[in-house]
Formats: C-alpha cells, sequence, structure tokens
C-alpha cells in the first residue's frame, strides 16, 4: 500500500540505455515536503533517475510511486491528471526560442486546462514575479535573457499549474556563484512558501549544503540516502572523496559562517 507521507517511492528499479545497466535493484523514498538531493559520479544516471521517475524513460524493472500513485497502473487520463501535480525544470531550461517567456509559462496551462486569455495573463504575470523576474520579462525570447533568467522563467513554467512536486535537474549548472546561490535562495524560499517537496539533481556541492534535506547519492547502480552529516561519516570510496574533498570542504564551512 503507498503511503500518504511519500512524495516517491521507488522499488527495486532497474533501467537500461542503449544495453548498458545504469540502475539495479534501487530503492528510495523520499518524504512530502522535503528537497532531497541527488549526487553521482559522471555516467551514474542522475538524469535518467530524474526522466525515468516522470515517464519520460521506460524502467526495465521495478516500481515507481509518485505520489501515492504506482505509475504502471496509470491510463493515460491516469498519467495525464498526474502531471498536473508535479512540474519540471530541465537542465538547459528546455524553453521554447520560438515563444516569448510568458507563452512558454503558458505551455501547461494550454495543454492541461480551459482558461481565458485574461486569466491565463494575469497566472503568467504571477509567476513571473514569484520567481523573481521584472514584469516585461514575459513579452521577452530566451536569447534576450541572460543564463540566470532563462533559468527563472524555466521554474516559473515547472510551478504553472501550482504543483506538489518539483523536479530540477542540475538548475544552477552554467550559473556564475552569485547566480547560483541566488537561485539556490529562491529554490528554498519557493519551496517552503509553496509547502513543495523536491527532487533536486546536482553536482553544486553548495547547493547539497544549504537546500536540501538529506541527499541520495548514486553508487554502484543503487542510492545511499542520509544527511550530510551521515554521508561525512561513509566509508564507501567515492562518498568519502566527494564529500570530503577540497570543494565539500568549502562548502560546509560557507553554511558554517551562514549560520553563525
Amino acid at each position: 500500500m503507498a503511503r500518504s507521507d511519500l512524495a516517491i517511492r521507488i522499488s527495486d528499479l532497474k533501467t537500461e540505455i542503449g544495453g548498458n545497466v545504469l540502475h539495479d535493484g534501487l530503492n528510495l523514498e523520499m518524504e512530502r515536503g522535503e528537497v532531497l538531493g541527488v549526487v553521482g559520479a559522471s555516467g551514474a544516471g542522475k538524469s535518467v533517475l530524474l526522466r525515468t521517475i516522470v515517464g519520460l524513460n521506460p524502467h526495465a524493472a521495478g516500481k515507481i510511486e509518485i505520489l501515492g500513485r504506482d505509475v504502471d497502473k496509470l491510463d493515460e487520463d491516469g498519467w495525464r491528471d498526474l502531471r498536473t501535480h508535479f512540474g519540471v525544470l530541465f537542465q538547459d531550461g528546455a524553453l521554447f526560442s520560438s515563444l516569448t517567456v510568458g507563452q512558454n509559462i503558458q505551455v501547461p496551462m494550454n495543454e492541461f486546462m480551459t482558461l481565458g486569455p485574461k486569466l491565463r495573463d494575469e497566472i503568467t504575470a504571477v509567476k513571473n514575479s514569484l520567481v523573481g523576474l521584472p514584469p516585461d520579462t514575459v513579452d521577452k525570447f530566451p536569447s534576450e535573457l541572460s543564463g540566470g533568467m532563462r533559468k527563472r522563467a524555466a521554474l516559473a513554467r515547472a510551478l504553472a499549474l501550482e504543483p506538489d512536486l518539483l523536479f530540477l535537474d542540475e538548475p544552477t549548472a552554467g550559473l556564475d556563484p552569485i547566480s547560483a546561490a541566488e537561485f539556490d535562495s529562491l529554490m528554498r524560499n519557493l519551496q517552503q512558501a509553496l509547502g513543495l517537496s523536491v527532487f533536486l539533481v546536482t553536482h553544486d556541492l553548495d547547493s547539497l549544503v544549504s537546500v536540501c534535506d538529506r541527499i541520495a547519492v548514486l553508487v554502484d547502480k543503487k542510492v545511499v540516502v542520509g544527511t550530510l552529516e551521515e554521508h561525512m561519516a561513509n566509508e564507501h570510496p567515492w562518498i568519502k572523496a566527494y564529500f570530503h574533498g577540497p570543494r565539500g570542504r568549502a562548502a560546509q564551512q560557507s553554511a558554517e559562517k551562514k549560520k553563525a
């Protein structure tokens, strides 16, 4: 039976890409209302895991439950309804270059809702403001925006349907340290204000330290889930190297200074 306090539950998951097994016997539980960071070595399948959960990649075996629903038991209408409860921000933002920011934000509304033009524009303005973009951004094209602004516009689109669950794939990749820190702060503030559950794939140690409640580390085709402190005490070679390396120590020192 699905647990109502879980946003995501994965049991014995196996995924394959081109005959290469990326995950085998992977088990993961993510609680509602938490920010779960997902890290791993290059090629460990972080983005593949995210795309598999949201239905963009098939899984070879195992069970995936999102917000209490077994995705393998959903028909087309069931999947359509479930998709209104989660939003996705892909690594490059994946904005449609031929559409304005406002039109990009409205894509999920047009697909899943029946709204009049005035109400649709009003909701678009609210989402645009929610992510900290100036009002006139809705009339601009993605090519006219900075990298940080494009990420915010993509986040506004992911929030268009007021989802319960948010999937973020490397949201700070390619951003300078200041923009990345601002985006981290925005994510945390929105998560707390909106009561979101956030599945965050990242390589950014600062994001892990400042934003995440728990961290899932992809190693040996499975995940090891724990707090930062628990991972710091883990003797697995990759986990130890990752969290005890120079960047890991610097991120933790920075977080400690902010708390002081």
